[in-house]
């Protein structure tokens, strides 16, 4: 791949050094090609298409706890070295570092695909998406309006430090979403269902990512929903359902888990290594390592190879999620989680896959056990506080549970509470763990890349329910 950024090894040592110039603990650069395309249909035309391409070259020294940055997006020998010039300021003390030899760093292969979608005809992408629009349609006549879109993106990075580390990696991925209004004449409903991963449109000859199983998942919630009842209100036992669900688990308890919010003891997980925060039945685990995941990564972008990281115990926290540089300040070793939303950036720590190991119950003791409650199914948007873990949680698909039975749809169901406690009241783990195929991306410190979560099924004794009716 050094073709494709026209850098030659030789010249990389040459801009390590300058980067090195002035000191400073670690010098590495970044190398990034990314080329995206969407496409939409509305109203039972395609009414948006776009391909983009974007490729640069960023440059990170690190002294102490300092980090110098710079980028470029005009990839060349001389504009690399002035970016290295101005990312070596941050480096106040100057002593001796040597450049060792580059060696190529060993990688698996999590996302191998025969054609990359991007280089596909645009008809077959087409042709996925009318399937869709025209299997959501005819559903139900109540099916009055169906967006479908596709999105794709091909990534190539290449990443070298003065350690001698080096490595590249080709990073596809793929989406395809629909979002179906049923109307009935007295009350409209929608409902969205998003299915995709590193993969190429072979993913969707799989039955469970088809295009009939997208759009007839998608119609089928929002005709449920025009006969969903308002849901009740206060603290309520709460189960959460398989895979979906895992986004609160990400949002409201992964961010905690970051070595950058835990060093800088901005986590309610600061300094607890070795107590218990969480009930006996909880085990939280990041892994970039499951094929095909969104958030699934062959190398990090700071050149760690991903590992599975067991943050939290049968209830006990054991660990973070760390980058380079957490594991420098903290005398840790780095997880893999070193990740930057492109080459303008510098990485931090971030998730990439993260779930609940399965516990021993099978879900239906679970929904039996609950006499008066929620099963949340699939969750809408939500505010969470990332610091503290303080979260609000609209739920897209919810049904009310009585006396031990899944009954009727509900609506306007919010869940409210703190991600710690909640762990906390985790009562009952299920043996069916399943990992959400959904478009996930995180957002943090304004950088978003995409994720993947993960859960079984999972009995918590009492959530703050908002809603309608008492």
């Amino acid at each position: 791949m050094e073709e494709l950024f026209g850098i030659s090894k030789t010249q990389l040592k040459k801009i390590l050094t300058q980067a090195l110039s002035r000191g400073g603990d670690h010098v590495d650069i970044f190398f990034e090609y990314r080329a995206t395309s969407f496409i939409k249909m509305e109203e039972n035309i395609i009414k948006t298409t776009s391909y983009s391409i974007s490729s640069g070259a960023g440059i990170r020294v690190i002294d102490g706890e300092q980090i110098g940055y710079s980028y470029t997006e005009d990839i060349t020998f001389d504009n690399l070295k002035e970016a290295a010039s101005a990312a070596s300021y941050i480096a106040t003390n100057k002593k001796e570092n040597l450049i060792a030899p580059i060696q190529r760093t060993r990688k698996r292969n999590l996302y191998s695909v025969s054609t990359y979608s991007i280089e596909e005809p645009i008809s077959r992408k087409i042709d996925l998406i009318e399937t869709v629009n025209k299997t959501a349609r005819g559903y139900d006549s109540k099916i009055s309006q169906v967006t479908v879109t596709f999105s794709e993106e091909l990534r190539k990075i290449l990443y070298v430090d003065a350690e001698g580390k080096f490595f590249e990696d080709i990073q596809p991925l793929v989406l395809l979403t629909c979002y179906c209004i049923a109307d009935d004449g007295k009350t409209r409903q929608g409902a969205g269902v998003a299915t995709g991963g590193r993969s190429g449109l072979e993913f969707y000859e799989i039955d469970e990512n088809s295009p009939t199983e997208i759009a007839t998942e998608a119609a089928h919630i929002a005709v449920t929903n025009l006969d969903a009842r308002p849901a009740p209100a206060g603290s309520l036992a709460v189960v959460l359902g398989p895979g979906e669900s895992g986004i609160l688990l990400h949002e409201a308890v992964g961010h905690g888990l970051e070595a950058d919010f835990a060093r800088k003891k901005l986590s309610n997980y600061s300094d607890k290594i070795g107590e218990k925060v969480a009930s006996e039945h909880c085990t939280v685990i990041d892994s970039g390592l499951i094929p095909g995941l969104r958030g699934s990564i062959n190398i990090d972008d700071e050149g760690t190879l991903p590992e599975e990281t067991i943050m939290i115990e049968n209830g006990v926290l054991r660990g973070y999620m760390h980058d380079i540089l957490s594991a420098r300040i903290m005398d840790m070793h780095a997880t893999g989680n070193g990740r930057r939303e492109s080459f303008k950036y510098p990485p931090m720590p971030r998730m990439t896959n993260i779930f609940m190991k399965p516990g021993n119950y099978d879900p239906e003791e679970i929904i039996s056990s609950v006499k008066f409650g929620i099963y949340a199914k699939r969750f809408a948007g939500g505010q969470v506080n990332i610091v503290n873990g303080d979260f609000t949680f609209g739920v897209s698909e919810a049904y009310l549970i009585e006396n031990g039975k899944i009954t009727a749809p509900l609506k306007d169901v919010t869940l409210i509470g703190n991600g710690p406690d909640i762990l906390r009241k985790v009562e009952m783990v299920a043996n069916d763990l399943k990992f959400s195929r959904g478009g996930w991306t995180c957002g943090k410190n304004d950088q978003r890349v995409p994720v993947g979560i993960g859960m079984p099924t999972v009995k918590v004794s009492e959530i703050t329910v908002g809603g309608t009716k008492l």
